[in-house]
């Protein structure tokens, strides 16, 4: 086990000071373009993971919702955007419900 003293934990960088660094502040268009992407790909990792969680290929979930296999991958490569109508696609070609909550 790492143990790292309280002084040098406050000197570490803060996660929200490196992605205001980089992406600039909350609610700019540069950190919101980085939050939509970091969503795009989270939600492409749980589709990814529930695909080989069900043994499929990207071929056979392919298949299933009429499209290619390279497409799939480049979804799950982060290489394509993902439309809410995909995602719902795959989604439910997997036997995922979703749920919006709002509020």
């Amino acid at each position: 086990m790492i143990k790292i003293s309280e002084e040098k934990w406050a000197k570490l960088p803060k996660i929200d000071d490196r992605l205001e660094e980089k992406y600039g502040p909350v609610g700019s268009p540069s950190r919101k373009e980085f939050q939509a992407k970091a969503e795009a790909w989270y939600y492409a990792e749980l589709l990814r993971d529930e695909r080989k969680r069900q043994k499929l290929t990207q071929q056979q979930l392919g298949d299933r919702i009429g499209k290619k296999r390279e497409y799939i991958s480049s979804l799950e490569q982060g290489k394509t955007d993902m439309q809410l109508s995909t995602f719902m696609l795959i989604a439910n070609a997997l036997g995922l419900r979703f749920s919006l909550v709002v509020g």
